[in-house]
């Protein structure tokens, strides 16, 4: 009986992932179909590219919001149903749909981002200081390397070691959260592929001040 609430969610947390921010926000500010811009994701590095930094930011903080409310809800609605060593993996189940969701999006026709939000998102909602390590990190690699593909499988690797120095340590008394990183970490890694390629042949896309610094050395 308890898998049906599991099975609840999910649901919850991919309807929740599914909503594609980044394609809202930019087709109301600039009118065009984010999926014809540049990777053709909708996350917040290709709506930053396509709509400025302040959508790709917004878009960005929403992606998080969702993972979160994922768990969040999960955790409202059933921490009064579940017995205590269920509701984890009723937690980890909606954020690893909510990642699904974001990337497969059933309202963009299967589309949709790689799942970094997300999945920042989610483990936050279980650990909060995971918002504050993760940030360090990507942003510090996002500034010094550039590439945001980089950036997201580093975030994607830190989520599930986070967890396993929690659950070895005792802090978490199940290893559902580490599941749940090792599943997302593999998600992400999934849909970065083409990035992963492009990587290894020196050919991936820069942004914010690397970019920059390529652009004037370039001109120099």
């Amino acid at each position: 009986m308890y898998f049906i609430y599991i099975i609840l969610a999910a649901l919850i947390g991919y309807l929740l992932g599914a909503i594609p921010f980044g394609f809202l926000f930019v087709k109301f500010t600039k009118g065009i179909d984010l999926r014809d811009v540049g990777s053709g994701r909708t996350g917040g590095t290709n709506s930053l590219r396509a709509a400025g930094l302040g959508v790709g930011f917004l878009t960005f903080v929403m992606d998080i919001v969702k993972g979160a409310a994922a768990v969040l809800v999960t955790r409202a609605i059933m921490s009064a149903i579940l017995p205590p060593g269920y509701l984890p993996w009723a937690e980890t189940a909606a954020g690893v749909m909510a990642v699904i969701g974001h990337n497969w999006s059933v309202f963009l026709k299967f589309g949709g981002g790689a799942g970094t939000g997300p999945n920042v998102g989610w483990a936050m909602a279980v650990w909060w200081p995971v918002a504050v390590i993760t940030c360090i990190v990507g942003g510090a690699l996002l500034i010094g390397v550039g590439m945001a593909s980089v950036a997201s499988l580093a975030v994607a690797a830190l989520i599930p070691i986070v967890f396993a120095v929690r659950y070895f340590s005792g802090a978490d008394p199940t290893a559902a959260y580490l599941v749940g990183g090792l599943i997302t970490a593999a998600i992400v890694a999934w849909a970065l592929r083409p990035n992963i390629r492009r990587i290894l042949a020196g050919e991936e896309r820069l942004v914010g001040p690397a970019a920059k610094r390529r652009e004037k050395k370039e001109s120099i």
